[in-house]
């Protein structure tokens, strides 16, 4: 058997056996047991959000990656005569604002510096400058740098101008406590293969249901028709189309293993923990972060390259691999680095040891570590 590697990425994640071992036996989309699994998910989810359906909330599972439930979101909920404001600062803001073109929806897009925030302040500015706009779309956590764009704030300002406010809370929903009424979230979009620390196979929409409901009708897209979705699994509880049928049960078991775990308090504490021994270990091994530690959320690290003109990033990934440690490149648009994500089934004994191989593969590479 090949050496087990460990995921130090963004996702998909590391996962434990137990999760792993819920894929094992073969389900029937139709079985009482999945239905009422997906029935469990979908309720779990919600409390995971502290709502409830009492409260005017839904959960909508969507087949496919991440993507396919920001774009089942993107294209059914902003209408012909909607506005969306797309707020980006990083890969994952422009891949809605690429989303909104392909859709043909009315939209704008003010983009953020990769290594600067969006703020509440910047928001106000742009609704009262532009009294069209209906919808706000933002990231939570940027993945293309780590850093946290401030959502609870920025939910305040939606409200208070009456618009629509879509979080993109993919790499942080799980690792991070949402109370997604308090922050003013419309529309929470995650997936199965990130803090919950499941699968890769589908992602999932938390909604206020009023405004799920004016979503009938104005889909872009058969098979990414959020209210469709959302009809069919009130319905009768299942998909539409064939559901990941694999996928759902390992969930169900990752979900059992949060609660186990202590919920998302104690997954967010442990994920910090990560995050305290990578970054003193990278420090000390001469490494400088990309972003200021303010901004610097604790779900993904970017590291900037070493100035060594010996460093080359392919080979220091292959090395790292060759241990049994996989990392994630950069996406950044100004600046050489490399990311290690802090999520997933590792522990800080496991981001000690990435940090002593990082090490070895310096040392044989014969690579300084002072940066810029």
């Amino acid at each position: 058997m090949s050496q087990k590697k460990l995921l130090f990425t963004p996702g998909p994640l590391s996962t434990s056996l137990t999760v792993k071992e819920a894929m094992l036996r073969d389900m029937g989309s139709r079985d009482d047991e999945f239905v009422n699994a997906v029935k469990q998910i979908r309720s779990e989810l919600l409390t995971l959000a502290h709502v409830t359906k009492e409260d005017g909330y839904e959960t909508v599972l969507v087949q496919g990656s991440g993507t396919f439930g920001v774009e089942s979101v993107i294209s059914s909920v902003v209408g012909k005569n909607d506005h969306l404001l797309i707020l980006a600062n990083g890969a994952y803001g422009d891949r809605i604002a690429k989303m909104a073109g392909i859709h043909q929806l009315n939209h704008q897009v003010v983009r953020f510096a990769e290594d600067e925030i969006v703020t509440a302040a910047a928001t106000r500015e742009l609704l009262n400058a532009h009294p069209e706009i209906t919808h706000v779309a933002c990231i939570h956590s940027e993945t293309t740098t780590g850093l946290f764009n401030p959502i609870a704030e920025i939910g305040a300002v939606c409200r208070q101008f009456g618009k629509v406010f879509i979080v993109d809370a993919m790499s942080s929903f799980g690792g991070v406590e949402m109370n997604m009424k308090a922050m003013e979230i419309d529309f929470l979009v995650s997936s199965s293969n990130k803090c919950i620390e499941g699968v890769p196979g589908f992602a999932f929409a938390i909604c206020k249901k009023s405004e799920l409901e004016k979503a009938k009708g104005q889909a872009r897209s058969l098979s990414l028709d959020l209210y469709e979705q959302w009809a069919g699994l009130e319905g009768n509880g299942q998909f539409r189309f064939t559901p990941p049928t694999l996928s759902l049960m390992a969930f169900r078991q990752a979900m059992q293993e949060l609660k186990e775990e202590g919920g998302i308090a104690a997954r967010e504490k442990r994920y910090k923990e990560n995050k305290a021994v990578l970054d003193e270990g990278m420090s000390a091994l001469g490494f400088k972060q990309y972003l200021r530690p303010e901004i610097q959320g604790h779900i993904i690290s970017s590291f900037l390259y070493p100035e060594d003109p010996a460093f080359n990033f392919e080979r220091f990934y292959e090395l790292l691999n060759d241990r049994g440690f996989i990392i994630y490149p950069g996406k950044l648009g100004k600046a050489n680095a490399f990311r290690i994500g802090n999520i997933g089934q590792i522990f800080p004994d496991d981001v000690r040891a990435l940090v002593v191989a990082i090490d070895e593969v310096l040392k044989a590479e014969k690579v300084g570590t002072v940066v810029a």
